[in-house]
């Protein structure tokens, strides 16, 4: 857990330096993100744990004295196994109820660590939000870096959104006093830049704006609220991380008939808009509707409606003069890039649609999951102790690190393959747990009949017996 929390640490270092945190808020953070850990570090601590305990007894032989007393592998792990089971039980109400309080915290107190700003962070070469304008600097000098080159300014407008007002200045300087909240920016040698936006639609079109030069233009920042954030707010409260297993449930159908209703809607929109509905002609019968019918067709120069018994799309097609078919065409084929454009859009849409239900599935299930595998990898851990019959932190914890990364890494990629539908949610969530479960079997009876992991006679015999065969026959021959 403590290995699990450092790399936690680093992973989030960027948000938690220059914030001025006290350890209180560090250990909150902690705290939050502790819970989410425990499914990587319970299913490892269990698989170790397990190796090292029974490798333990077999190396100090205290397996042949309970064989020898007359109790069995499995008797001797009857008490470990009503424990494990305990275990996963609890793992269950663990991952659903607690991760999610967890998962809610931690989002809640990162959002509101992001919002703390340290008052003098201007990066060079990027632009920083300071109250109510962004400013980008080329280069900072001075004692305390309060000499500022090629300055450029965006100012916020409360009541319009975009950068409208624009200050470009040759020099500048910080100016402030420690036991004030008021930061003076003087700038020199500039320009002032801020487009107008009049309320008549007409003279906005004409874009008109303000241009001004200045020799020295002072800007004065109130810098008192910089740190007046609310480190307890909780406003954020969705994601398919923070629900439990009702909730996920109730998700996963509202999200599928979003999804359903969106892709009906999208179908019928494309239809629509190709007119065929509105002539009452289906797609797959459109010959047969058209011998039946008589169209009305209409020039685009503007012609009276002429009917036509038309018997196919060729005379349709036909019936139109020259400029008209050019012109039809034409319409044609901006419908369809038109069409083609939409559907290109909505596509990545629905794949985003799809993914969030995929994740949502993915969950679901991980909090079944985790509970079976603590059982599965127990009965992986010790059977391969007694099989290796080594203990201490040695060569089981390799043993042990070797399978895990094997069970997390199948897992990984499979719920990165679920997540874009090349495989089932349900699939993805139990597949390296289920490549366990023959392991476990596997290596429990090998254990329970007293043989090793991997019997090399059975490759080495044969290739003995062969070569002793050979060696026969030449003696044979002379």
């Amino acid at each position: 857990m403590f290995i699990f929390l450092l790399q936690t640490i680093w992973l989030y270092i960027s948000e938690l330096a220059g914030k001025d945190l006290d350890f209180l808020i560090i250990a909150r953070f902690l705290f939050y993100f502790a819970p989410n850990l425990i499914p990587l570090v319970l299913p490892l601590t269990i698989l170790v744990t397990s190796i090292m305990t029974f490798g333990s007894f077999a190396e100090n032989y205290e397996f042949a004295a309970m064989k020898s007393s007359g109790i069995s592998l499995q008797r001797a792990m009857r008490s470990l196994i009503i424990f494990i089971s305990f275990l996963s039980i609890t793992a269950f109400f663990f991952a659903n109820n607690v991760i999610p309080w967890a998962e809610f915290k931690s989002i809640n107190l990162r959002k509101n660590i992001s919002k703390l700003k340290p008052a003098m962070a201007i990066v060079e070469g990027a632009f920083n939000e300071i109250g109510d304008v962004n400013i980008k600097v080329k280069d900072k000098s001075g004692d305390n870096d309060q000499f500022l080159k090629d300055v450029i300014i965006h100012k916020k407008n409360p009541n319009m959104r975009g950068n409208f007002t624009v200050i470009k200045a040759k020099d500048g300087e910080l100016v402030g006093d420690k036991d004030s909240d008021i930061l003076s920016l003087i700038l020199f040698d500039g320009n002032y830049y801020d487009e107008v936006q009049p309320n008549d639609y007409e003279a906005r079109r004409k874009k008109p704006f303000v241009k001004s030069y200045f020799d020295e233009y002072k800007i004065n920042i109130d810098l008192s609220s910089f740190n007046e954030v609310d480190l307890s707010e909780e406003k954020y409260n969705y994601s398919y991380k923070m629900l439990d297993s009702k909730e996920l449930r109730v998700a996963i159908d509202s999200l599928s008939e979003d999804l359903n209703q969106d892709k009906k809607s999208f179908s019928d929109n494309i239809l629509n808009r190709s007119g065929v509905e509105k002539i009452g002609i289906a797609p797959k019968k459109l010959n047969d509707t058209i011998a039946s019918k008589k169209i009305a067709i209409k020039s685009v120069q503007g012609d009276k409606p002429e009917k036509y018994n038309i018997k196919n799309l060729e005379e349709l097609y036909d019936s139109y003069t020259f400029l008209d078919q050019q012109q039809h065409l034409n319409i044609a084929i901006g419908s369809v890039r038109g069409t083609l454009s939409n559907i290109k859009g909505k596509r990545s849409i629905l794949r985003k649609k799809g993914e969030t239900i995929n994740k949502t599935e993915i969950q679901l299930h991980n909090k079944y999951a985790l509970a079976l595998a603590c059982f599965i990898l127990f009965f992986v851990g010790a059977p391969l102790g007694a099989i290796i019959r080594k203990g201490g932190l040695g060569l089981p914890m390799v043993i042990a690190i070797l399978l895990f990364l094997t069970y997390h890494f199948i897992g990984i990629f499979a719920k990165n393959s679920a997540e874009n539908g090349a495989v089932s949610p349900f699939f993805a969530s139990w597949l390296s747990t289920f490549i366990m479960l023959p392991l476990g079997a596997f290596l429990t009876y090998r254990a329970t009949t007293d043989q090793g992991f991997f019997n090399p006679d059975v490759i080495i015999l044969p290739i003995k017996k062969f070569f002793r065969k050979i060696g026969l026959a030449k003696k044979d021959k002379e």
